[in-house]
This record gives C-alpha cells, sequence and structure tokens, in this order.
C-alpha cells in the first residue's frame, strides 16, 4: 500500500516544526525529515529539540516517514558534493559523517528509512582513472551500514539521479544486490526515473520488489543538451540531443543543433579553430553556416531562467565547475534569444537526461508523467511504503504545491 508524505525540503520558508503541522494540516500521514541548513541542521539540533518533535509526532495524525540526508547542505551551490565516492578522504568522511548522523536522528525519531545518493562523477574522477568510484561509494556504504546497531529497525537507501553514478534503475539494483545489505535497499524517485528510463513504467515493475521508499514530482519534455570536451574521439548523436563542445584551449563553445550551428568565441577564432569547427561539423553532418558570438557580450547577470539552469548544471558529469559556470551565460542566451524568423533558439526547459525529460521538480498533475500508471505499476510488484511528494522549487507557493499535491495524488491511493 501507498500512503502520501511531504518533504519538509519543499517547506524550507517555515519553521521546523510548524513546516510538520502543516502537513498534517493538509491530510498527508506521512512527512520526510530532510536535513536543511537553516531549517533542520543536523550539527545544531539539540536533544531535547528532537525530543520536542518526537511528542509532536505523539500528538499528531502525520508520522515520519524517512530522513533525507541533505544534498545541498555542505555547499548549496554545489550540491552532492563531497560525495561518497570523492577521491579525497576528508571529502568523503564528511559525507559519510551526515548520513551517520542521519541515523542517529532517525534512531531518536523512530524513523526507519535514512536516504542518499551516490554523487556525480566529477573532473577529479576524470583525471585519476586509476581510482574506481565504484570502489569508494560501496566502500562509504559499508561504513555507514556499520553505523546501524542490531536492534535498530532502520534500513539506509540509495536514489539514483539523472547525471550521477548510479543514475538508472538497473544501476541502483546492481549496487544494491553487489553491498548485499538486509539493511540496503532502493530509494525511486518518480521525476529521477521518468528522465532516466526510456520505459519507466516496466523498470518500475522491476524495481519495485527492492525499493522501500518514494519521491514523487512531475517533469515534462525538455531541450536535452550534452556539453562536451572537443576530443578526437567524441560522439555526436544530434537524434539523442544537442551539443555544447567546450573547446579547452580558449574555453570557447560550440553549439551544436539540427537548426543552429553557433561558436561562441572569446578572441576571434583561428583558421586552426575553424578547422576544428569544421571537423566536427563533418562528423555531426551538419551543412549549415557558423553564426559567430561574442562571449564577451553575453549577459552574465541574474535572469528568470536560474533555477533552471542550475539544475541542468550540478547534473552534468566529468567537467569542472569552472567549465560549467562559464557555460552558464549561454545557456541563458539560448533560453531567452529568438532567430531571425522569431523562433527561440531553446524552445523547452534545458535537460541533461537520458531521455530529454527535464530533471525539475513540478507539482503533481502539472507535467506529463502517468502517476495512475506509476503507482498501479508499484503496487502490483510488492511496493509498499511512503510516497513523499518533494518539491523544493516550489518553496515561496508551498501552500498551492502542498495542497495541489495531494489533490492530485489523493485519487490514485488508498486510504489517506
Amino acid at each position: 500500500m501507498i500512503k502520501l508524505s511531504y518533504s519538509t525540503f519543499g517547506l524550507t520558508n517555515l519553521d521546523f516544526l510548524d513546516a510538520i503541522d502543516a502537513v498534517n494540516m493538509a491530510g498527508y500521514p506521512g512527512v520526510e525529515i530532510s536535513f536543511h541548513r537553516d531549517q533542520f541542521n543536523p550539527f545544531e539540533i539539540t536533544d531535547d529539540y528532537l525530543a520536542k518533535i518526537k511528542k509532536r509526532f505523539e500528538t499528531t495524525r502525520v508520522k515520519p516517514a524517512c530522513v533525507a540526508t541533505a544534498s545541498h547542505f555542505f555547499t548549496p551551490s554545489r550540491p552532492h558534493e563531497p560525495s561518497l565516492m570523492c577521491l579525497e578522504t576528508a571529502g568523503r568522511k564528511r559525507r559519510i559523517n551526515l548520513v551517520k548522523r542521519g541515523i542517529e536522528v532517525a534512531r531518536k525519531l523512530d524513523v526507519s528509512l535514512v536516504t542518499f545518493g551516490s554523487g556525480f562523477i566529477r573532473d577529479e574522477h576524470v583525471a585519476n582513472p586509476s581510482v574506481n568510484p565504484r570502489e569508494l561509494l560501496i566502500d562509504s556504504i559499508h561504513q555507514c551500514l556499520r553505523e546501524l546497531r542490531s536492534d535498530d529497525d532502520i534500513t539506509l537507501l540509495i536514489e539514483p539521479e539523472p547525471g550521477m553514478f548510479i543514475e538508472t534503475l538497473d544501476q541502483g539494483i546492481d549496487l544494491v544486490n553487489e553491498v548485499d545489505s538486509p539493511k540496503f535497499k532502493l530509494h525511486l524517485d518518480l521525476c529521477h526515473n521518468y528522465c532516466s528510463e526510456n520505459d519507466y513504467i516496466s523498470a518500475l515493475k522491476k524495481a519495485a520488489p527492492h525499493a522501500r521508499y518514494l519521491h514523487v514530482s512531475d517533469a515534462q519534455e525538455g531541450y536535452n543538451l550534452k556539453i562536451v570536451k572537443r576530443s578526437e574521439t567524441m560522439s555526436i548523436d544530434l537524434d539523442f540531443a544537442a551539443y555544447l563542445v567546450y573547446f579547452p584551449e580558449n574555453a570557447d563553445f560550440l553549439l551544436l543543433d539540427r537548426n543552429n550551428l553557433i561558436y561562441f568565441y572569446d578572441e576571434q577564432p583561428t583558421m586552426k579553430q575553424k578547422k576544428w569547427i569544421e571537423e566536427i561539423m563533418g562528423r555531426a553532418g551538419i551543412l549549415k553556416s557558423v553564426t559567430y558570438v561574442d562571449y564577451n557580450g553575453l549577459y552574465a547577470g541574474t535572469t528568470r531562467f536560474d533555477n533552471e539552469i542550475f539544475v541542468y548544471l550540478i547534473s552534468v558529469p566529468g567537467l569542472s565547475f569552472d567549465i560549467l559556470e562559464r557555460a552558464r551565460p549561454i545557456i541563458a542566451y539560448l533560453r531567452g534569444t529568438r532567430d531571425s524568423e522569431g523562433r527561440p533558439l531553446m524552445d523547452k526547459m534545458v535537460a541533461n537526461t537520458l531521455t530529454g525529460i527535464v530533471h525539475f521538480h513540478e507539482i503533481p498533475g502539472e507535467g506529463t508523467l502517468d502517476f495512475e500508471a506509476s503507482f498501479r505499476a508499484l503496487n502490483e510488484n510488492g511496493f509498499s511504503g511512503y510516497a513523499s511528494v518533494e518539491l523544493y522549487h516550489h518553496v515561496a507557493s508551498w501552500e498551492k504545491a502542498l495542497a495541489d499535491s495531494y489533490k492530485h495524488l489523493s485519487q490514485y491511493v488508498i486510504g489517506n
């Protein structure tokens, strides 16, 4: 049976106890306890405060569903960093200690689930190919598992996420099987699954027996864009995505898509650089003239696309944050500029996923995800637990998000 829950990560404008009350008043049976630097900081909350929270749960209908160890906790501009597979031991230890603190909070509040993600392949991994990130990840998970006591009714969960090392449900299942612990299972996220699975309903059926928890939000199709470094071996498939090719020699970029070929330059390109552009065009099968745009003339300030672009950039693996930040004004330009015929250069939200669906959490019912089929696939294949709505993009409009989500999702669950 699936029971609805709501994550406090979407209620961070409220006092934490007020957030619990808001979820309770909205009719949800469960609430996800999400770590947050300002609202619920695991390194600052006291045992007295945890006792107060526990007492609040004893007097309300709503119950704690899961402890989510925050992705944005350490450095908000670099979510998920450092990760459980960070090459620097100190970095891994910071993330491990955060998960361990999640276990401690779960123990004191009688919560049975603690969740986290794998993290991304970053430029440090690319620069050190002799180090196996999977081995680091598994070792970190085992360190977290050793924090559990024999009498703890707590299970740790891995959440596959677009762009992450553990991205697809098959990868998640393989990891669960390799770790081989009854205390380590799968955390599904319908938005992530929609982004990462060509047949997400079938993938949910397969994953359901391994899963103990569910995140819920909607999503929709976007403009799939891959940022890649120029190399002699890079592959280009314009049927899969458009490409923003990065030139490490001079930090210029080349946009490749069916309709637009744009070179963003810092200084006028040399004949050698133009030859590289021609070679890439030939490899992509593009027969168009190149438009040259001076990078220094791009607007680099705040835009209405900032939240969308931020979520996109942090999901791009294998490149330094400096490269990703340099790409930011280019993506804002593509989102806000029209061609000579009045058509947007990028007509949808930017995506970096395996399916072209945007990893941007929308209110259930406002995207194109099939919740009825998803919930049925989970119910019929053995999943039982909380489905927690996670809408951190809707904090400013939390009242609407809280109410609209319950209204849309309650028609697909029983007993809420």
